[in-house]
């Protein structure tokens, strides 16, 4: 693994980890708007082995720029292992936070020790704006929170759970069941962006159906590296 930048001297409040492979086209969209904060954050980019421009846009951008084997949650295990903050958050590389985030997240003894954003897909639309809502309600309701949310944790609670699950998909949802027994996740209403890409490529009916589908199996047992394949 790689680590062009020496170690933060001083412990930061957060650290955003960002796990990416190939993601050129989004990654400058967004690290750009967190440059004003850094010093209060502390930002790492962990590549799973891309071969476009994803590096070469990521490395003046970011405090760490990390290599990694493939795979979302080895990734972001690999970021959490050399991250300084006393707060993990965990984002997807098309996905920008909103305005005064920082000022949002719990502090060091904040009762709740872990949560997520509300989620906005862009490019929208009626249906999407539907998915959108259905996302966010689901995860108040279940306490189950997806990547696309923006995971927060505590450090030390991750830590001491041992991070994400070596799995390939799901790892989002698995880490969000540990979680949920020891507290509620923190949903905090003002909106991420995320892309909606996926919905476009495939269909958003499609992709509804895909999702709910591929969740069912995961709760009935199915094994997830099957459900990767058909993901």
């Amino acid at each position: 693994m790689g680590c062009p930048l020496p170690r933060l001297e001083t412990r930061v409040r957060l650290s955003i980890i960002i796990p990416v492979r190939n993601e050129a086209a989004n990654i400058v969209a967004t690290l750009a708007p967190l440059q004003p904060l850094r010093g209060e954050l502390e930002l790492i980019v962990v590549d799973g082995g891309s071969s476009d421009d994803t590096l070469a846009l990521a490395t003046p951008l970011a405090d760490r720029v990390l290599h990694s084997a493939p795979g979302r949650a080895q990734q972001m295990n690999t970021g959490a292992a050399q991250a300084q903050g006393d707060w993990l958050l965990f984002l997807h590389a098309d996905t920008q936070l909103p305005a005064g985030f920082l000022d949002l997240l719990p502090d060091r003894n904040a009762p709740r020790q872990w949560g997520r954003f509300d989620v906005r897909l862009a490019p929208s639309s009626p249906l999407l704006n539907v998915v959108a809502w259905m996302m966010n309600w689901r995860s108040r309701l279940t306490g189950v929170c997806t990547g696309d949310q923006a995971i927060f944790v505590r450090r030390a609670l991750f830590e001491q759970l041992g991070g994400y699950a070596p799995i390939p998909l799901m790892e989002d949802i698995e880490l969000s069941k540990r979680l949920r027994k020891i507290n509620p996740p923190l949903c905090l209403r003002p909106p991420l962006t995320t892309s909606s890409r996926r919905w476009q490529i495939h269909g958003t009916l499609r992709t509804i159906v895909l999702m709910w589908w591929l969740r069912w199996r995961y709760w009935r047992g199915a094994p997830v590296e099957e459900l990767a394949r058909r993901y």
